[in-house]
């Protein structure tokens, strides 16, 4: 088991204890059994796209829940009402939870079902206040200084 130490980050930082969640939260996935499978996909600069294989579950089966910076994909598989003989299981028919970090400027924006693929989209959205602007400069003012 990996243990990492933030305690050294945290003492000299505000505002960036969300950062050893991520981390937290990335351990935690890198321990996932990737079921079921995934890509994720930069369409551009600032769009998105999970698409994750669900063959077998149908849209009902399915919840696509955005929660701040979380994104929660799960399927719950309808159990099989006849007890079948199978000579071969290639097709996993189990439930699952699949979780995303999510950047605060990420916005998941729809989801959708297409031959067996779910497809999430998701765009960056950078409020007005984050993005850069121009200072003007005076010709010939020097701005007043206000020292307290």
């Amino acid at each position: 088991m990996r243990s990492y130490d933030f305690s050294p980050l945290m003492r000299s930082t505000v505002g960036f204890d969300r950062i050893e969640q991520l981390f937290r939260g990335m351990e935690r996935a890198s321990t996932d059994n990737g079921f079921p499978p995934y890509n994720i996909v930069k369409t551009d600069a600032d769009h998105f796209r999970i698409t994750m294989a669900v063959a077998g579950f149908t849209e009902d089966q399915l919840d696509v829940v955005a929660n701040q910076n979380t994104l929660k994909i799960s399927g719950k598989s309808a159990e099989d009402k006849e007890e079948a003989e199978y000579l071969h299981r290639g097709l996993a028919a189990r439930s699952f939870v699949q979780n995303f970090e999510l950047a605060e400027t990420i916005k998941v924006v729809g989801a959708a079902m297409e031959n067996g693929l779910l497809h999430i989209d998701l765009v960056r959205e950078i409020p007005e206040e984050l993005k850069p602007r121009t200072i003007e400069i005076n010709k010939g003012k020097l701005l007043e200084s206000k020292a307290a």
